[in-house]
């Protein structure tokens, strides 16, 4: 028989929304034709991975050497792991060893071995909110839970709040900034200030809870910085991916880092080889290795995204929606109208006008909902007509 809470997490309205919303976009757009389709359900970023990338690519395909497909440590190639170390270095201004991190398949990748790392039966993850839906999951693979805590009414960190949420079973705090669904971009006092309350704790409990640092999309931001947490805090580990970056969702490419003045540092990153080992990963992809090696300071131009947020932000304000103004990613967290608190019947209200949101209780966030705007810019101009008349029916 099927496991009973698999089963029940299956069957549950809001797991797999989003992809569900992308599928049926797909049929949508064959029904009506791609430009009368408004499909903001999943972030899947649009971008063509930069030449360097695409260099890349050719060069190791060319590479016919004996195996070169064959296996590697399980904590990745050296100079993969040593070409993380210096990216990580240069964004955490502290020097950091190939020998911190890990190459693993994606940042979802790398937090299910950190969470499998760090977590014993029953312990949990604070994790501030909205947050990413399959969070929850992934803390339920190893026998963990998310203990989500509110944010401010601007979506910022409340370092009260987690203060408050921190106890005794607690393994580790996660943040994500730019945080998808908000785009908020959790400030260095913000951070520097969290840290302070992990350090505390520590400090009271003999016990140091993990700061968790969810990046992937570190490096789109709109005029702000991503802070800094290896020169705040010795249990910071980050993890993160080049899916956004350099848009390669699809190749599962990324690695966690752990601080090198961590003081389990070798303990933890033993024990992430391990656990990156049996969850059957075994490795991150050799293919994309090498590429990344290559290519991993290429830049995307991001000002795309930038004007898209704008464009989307005035079919909001056109459609008379409230919003939280994104700092960085590519999306925009938006309010349901007065009168609307379920945000599966307003994003299913949405679809009649051909408009695919993603619904914020997957999110922890009732009441709101996701649109993703790393899409074609013209089917955010061609939106503005639909959301108002979607909004105006839905106000009557």
């Amino acid at each position: 028989m099927i496991s009973r809470k698999v089963k029940e997490i299956v069957e549950s309205p809001s797991n797999g929304v989003i992809r569900r919303m992308f599928e049926e976009g797909a049929a949508l757009k064959q029904k009506f034709g791609a430009d009368k389709v408004y499909d903001f359900s999943i972030g899947n970023p649009d971008l063509d991975p930069p030449q360097k990338v695409v260099d890349a690519v050719r060069e190791v395909a060319a590479d016919l050497s004996h195996l070169r497909h064959g296996y590697m440590p399980n904590a990745g190639y050296p100079e993969a792991r040593a070409a993380m170390a210096r990216k990580t270095s240069a964004e955490q201004g502290v020097e950091v060893g190939a020998d911190c991190v890990v190459m693993e398949v994606g940042a979802g990748g790398a937090l299910n071995v950190i969470f499998k790392t760090l977590l014993n039966a029953g312990e949990e993850i604070v994790i501030p909110c909205p947050y990413f839906a399959e969070y929850n999951n992934y803390a339920a693979n190893h026998g963990g839970k998310v203990i989500a805590v509110s944010t401010k009414s601007d979506f910022s960190l409340d370092v009260d709040a987690i203060k408050r949420a921190l106890g005794e079973k607690t393994a580790a705090v996660l943040i994500n900034s730019p945080n998808n669904p908000t785009g908020r971009v959790y400030s260095d006092a913000e951070v520097s200030a969290l840290c302070d309350v992990l350090r505390d704790f520590g400090e009271s409990t003999g016990r140091y809870p993990y700061l968790v640092c969810d990046e992937p999309y570190r490096d789109i931001t709109y005029g702000r910085t991503v802070a800094t947490v290896f020169d705040k805090y010795d249990y910071a580990v980050i993890a993160t991916s080049f899916a956004k970056n350099l848009s390669v969702p699809g190749e599962r490419v990324g690695y966690l880092c752990v601080n090198p003045s961590c003081p389990e540092k070798n303990d933890f990153i033993a024990a992430a080889v391990f656990c990156t080992r049996v969850l059957g990963f075994v490795n991150c992809p050799a293919f994309f290795q090498k590429v990344i090696a290559r290519s991993w300071d290429a830049r995307c131009d991001f000002s795309t995204y930038r004007k898209r947020r704008d464009e989307i932000c005035a079919v909001m304000d056109y459609a008379g929606l409230e919003y939280a103004e994104p700092d960085g990613a590519f999306y925009l967290w938006v309010k349901c109208p007065q009168g609307w608190d379920d945000d599966m019947e307003f994003t299913a209200h949405l679809k009649k006008y051909n408009i695919l949101c993603a619904p914020g209780s997957g999110f922890a966030g009732k009441g709101w909902f996701r649109i993703a705007y790393c899409c074609a810019e013209q089917s955010i101009l061609n939106s503005k007509e639909a959301f108002k008349k979607a909004v105006e029916e839905a106000k009557k």
